[in-house]
């Protein structure tokens, strides 16, 4: 690896971190700038919308810059930080020195030894959907020179840094030259769909870069002021004269009524639990199906175990015993769609998701292989999982590949719900909660303890007799827990 003093500045930046995320947002930062870092040693720590992860970097060297503020939330692709890689005895030149960006570090490029070769390969550690085996080839990008606005002058950390008092927002007076600054390819095609000349966005994030929420702001103020064209209501801003701007007469947020009330930002899990619920509601056509439940018998057998001595048993795991059975008898409702080949593909394996309610939102863990355990097993997977949950450790696949949902909303004092599936899932059991009522036993009227089940399937992988014979077993198991012991 090249010398510090060979002016070779190795750029970061934040990687897929796996299953389609697509942003993270900024917890903490483990390293400051001009710190000593080796290869694959965490340097932050971010939140995507399933977990918090450290993210190792794949370089060694001296950290000459990092961008985006804690708080902050960044595209996959975005830079996280610079590193000049080399020899420690030049670390603090070139931590004071900062990332190369004039066009001399672009014009005389360090040249490659074998042994630095040797040395860019890294460890060989692995983080969910990014490896450090090997440093990616990666030429450093050239932008053109762009006319800085009036009251601009020089970037620190990413961050754009005000060179005098400036009397408004600033934005371009004319659309930029050269690339436009978009990592995502999901950005780009919001835009295209709507006719969004991306050129004409002052982008939010570092250096400018455009991000989902500009293009999405952009299309909301469109729609808002009424009487425009029809270009402008796709979604197109105009930007002011080069006068108005360096005045600080235009400002976009001013210039657009929004609504009063307190703004909450769709991100992190709250933002990954709208879109994967929009997207079950856009395609799946769901039906739910209930019934009321006499569980007293099952309420004294889980008495009964725990007054026998061992780990006590929890009912949630009763239950996920109970699905696990039906599941076996009624295999349409443990499967998925492949829309794009028009199949129906039914799984061998039962990967048991349940929804936990957590400071940081809703979340649905996933208990693997959950037709192989027994109910002790599935207390103690249950209890490690649920713990997890709350303490924010989840890893991203603690909470994937799911086949069927336990939704046990009894929690929260409620009787019944019509669930939303978990995508692409194709079927929920929802449990209400366990209540003295007055129920017919054997020819009289009693007090059981009675509950409301509820199952939510996918019309397109059963009919509802199916969905009816599942839901059905699963109330008489309930109602009868020794019917379990055929399949045990």
């Amino acid at each position: 690896m090249a010398h510090a003093s060979d002016g070779r500045s190795l750029e970061f930046r934040l990687p897929d971190l796996g299953e389609g995320l697509t942003e993270a947002e900024i917890v903490r930062w483990l390293v400051e700038v001009g710190d000593v870092v080796a290869v694959d040693q965490p340097v932050v720590e971010v939140e995507t919308a399933k977990a918090m992860v450290e993210v190792p970097c794949p370089y060694g060297g001296v950290v000459t810059a990092r961008f985006g503020e804690e708080g902050a939330e960044l595209p996959v692709g975005a830079p996280l930080v610079t590193v000049a890689v080399g020899e420690v005895d030049g670390a603090e030149d070139a931590a004071a020195d900062g990332p190369a960006r004039g066009t001399g570090a672009a014009e005389a490029p360090a040249a490659k030894t074998p042994a630095a070769e040797k040395k860019a390969e890294g460890s060989g550690n692995v983080l969910v959907g990014y490896g450090t085996s090997e440093a990616p080839a990666r030429r450093r990008r050239v932008r053109p020179d762009r006319p800085a606005a009036t009251g601009v002058s020089g970037r620190a950390n990413g961050r754009v840094r005000a060179a005098g008092p400036v009397d408004g927002p600033v934005r371009v007076a004319e659309p930029a030259e050269g690339p436009v600054p978009v990592i995502s390819p999901l950005v780009r095609r919001l835009a295209r769909q709507h006719d969004l000349d991306l050129r004409e966005l002052a982008g939010s994030g570092p250096d400018g870069l455009i991000l989902r929420a500009d293009v999405e702001y952009a299309l909301r103020a469109a729609a808002a002021q009424g009487g425009r064209t029809a270009d402008q209501e796709a979604g197109a801003i105009r930007v002011p004269d080069a006068a108005s701007a360096s005045s600080g007469a235009f400002s976009a947020p001013s210039a657009v009524p929004r609504p009063d009330g307190t703004r909450v930002p769709l991100k992190g899990v709250r933002g990954a639990v709208a879109d994967k619920l929009s997207r079950s509601r856009r395609e799946i056509p769901d039906a739910t199906c209930w019934v009321d439940a006499d569980a007293t018998e099952l309420m004294r057998a889980r008495t009964a175990m725990n007054a026998s001595g061992g780990p006590r048993i929890s009912l949630v795991a009763l239950l996920a015993r109970i699905c696990t059975a039906a599941l076996a008898r009624f295999p349409e409702l443990n499967s998925t769609v492949d829309t794009e080949a028009r199949e129906i593909v039914r799984l061998d394996r039962v990967h048991l998701g349940f929804a936990a309610q957590t400071d940081r939102g809703l979340v649905v863990p996933v208990v693997r292989d959950a037709h192989a355990r027994d109910a002790e097993g599935l207390t103690a997977e249950f209890a490690r999982l649920t713990e997890a949950a709350r303490a924010g450790r989840l890893t991203p696949g603690d909470l994937t590949g799911g086949t069927f949902t336990l939704n046990n909303y009894g929690v929260f004092g409620v009787d019944g719900s019509t669930p939303i599936i978990n995508h692409p899932e194709a079927a929920m059991l929802g449990v209400g909660r366990i209540v003295p009522k007055p129920w017919v036993h054997e020819g009289e009227l009693a007090v059981r303890q009675v509950v409301q089940l509820s199952l939510t399937f996918d019309h397109r992988v059963c009919d509802g007799g199916t969905a009816g014979g599942f839901l059905r077993y699963v109330a008489d198991c309930v109602e009868q827990p020794a019917v379990l012991l055929r399949t045990l």
